[in-house]
């Protein structure tokens, strides 16, 4: 016999959250991790708030486990996160919120960024992960891997212009090259910018003053980026160090030999070996891992002869397994972005 559904214009039910998510969902094991640095993130978060005056506010655990779920879900704003928890049972769970808190203003987090979401702090919660995945026997101390990317920032090379530009003039006096008959200029208009020199010293983004303008290779076009580089620990592929940079003025062989001296001065051990790609085949970079008594496992570029980098090095075993499992820090930028939209 064929079912009907009935309508049900009101619905009342008594449900525990707990009871709805399975046993086995991956989501329970990062959500007691998550809560697990949270707790030791509490005298920090005790720092932000006033104790005397003022209403409670969305507790600070909340907004950063909001974030964690936007980047495991591929949210693209903070607006639509705030919409879909408002029906989302797992997500209300994974917060501890009540049913009848229900959700909250996507502008709470723009008011929290610079005194939750600032770099010291992200970075702080950032290594808090990575201690408890060490206490938990899941990375390697002395075995790692680096390498590179860049990362699009959300500005085009239309808004690349010269830094000495007036962009404060008063209505009378703005260009109006591409306006229409009434005066009306798009929001989006063609730049035609060929046969102009453009550089990162006499340019820059009206967009994204940060952003630089950077081709990743040779015949590549180039883009509005942000460098970003890490350092990856080889035995379950974990990031341990990351860092967001310039590229113009930053090279990624001297921000690896950077992340490096972080990580071995937050007491974790010597690092034994770093594994790499050609980029890193440099005498700085070689003589740089070798001064901090660290096998440079780089892969060789044809004809090239570096000090400290010969065929004792890489006819080892140890260099053929660092050049094979380095490879896996790609996957790592890949889901950043892509499922993480980073």
């Amino acid at each position: 016999m064929r079912g009907k559904s009935n309508g049900q214009p009101e619905f009342l039910t008594i449900c525990n959250l707990e009871s709805l998510i399975p046993k086995r969902h991956p989501i329970r094991a990062i959500k007691r991790r998550v809560d697990e640095v949270l707790r030791r993130f509490s005298s920090r978060f005790e720092a932000f708030y006033s104790q005397t005056t003022g209403r409670p506010s969305i507790p600070p655990e909340q907004l950063f486990k909001a974030k964690i779920l936007m980047a495991l879900f591929s949210v693209r704003s903070e607006r639509l996160f705030a919409e879909q928890l408002a029906y989302n049972l797992m997500w209300q769970w994974f917060l501890d919120r009540d049913l009848e808190e229900g959700t909250f203003n996507h502008s709470t987090f723009s008011k929290n960024y610079d005194r939750l979401f600032a770099e010291p702090i992200a970075a702080a919660f950032f290594a808090e992960v990575y201690q408890l995945s060490r206490e938990e026997n899941w990375a390697s101390d002395e075995h790692f891997s680096a390498d590179g990317t860049l990362i699009e920032a959300w500005a085009s090379v239309k808004s690349f212009r010269p830094k000495d530009e007036d962009l404060d003039g008063d209505d009378n006096d703005r260009d109006t090259d591409g306006c229409d008959s009434n005066g009306f200029k798009p929001s989006n208009p063609d730049v035609d910018f060929k046969g102009e020199k453009r550089s990162n010293k006499t340019h820059r983004s009206r967009t994204d003053p940060e952003s630089v303008l950077y081709r990743k290779g040779p015949y590549k076009e180039a883009k509005m980026c942000f460098g970003l580089h890490g350092v990856m620990e080889n035995r379950n592929g974990l990031l341990s160090e990351i860092a967001v940079y310039n590229p113009v003025t930053t090279q990624e062989p001297a921000m690896a030999l950077e992340q490096i001296e972080r990580i071995e001065s937050r007491r974790h051990g010597r690092v034994e070996t770093l594994g790499a790609d050609k980029g890193y085949h440099t005498k700085a970079f070689v003589s740089g891992c070798r001064k901090r008594r660290t096998k440079p496992h780089v892969a060789e570029v044809k004809n090239r002869t570096t000090p400290g980098l010969d065929g004792h090095t890489t006819s080892s075993r140890g260099y053929e397994t660092s050049q094979r499992i380095r490879k896996r820090i790609e996957e790592i930028f890949g889901w950043m972005k892509t499922v993480g939209i980073f």
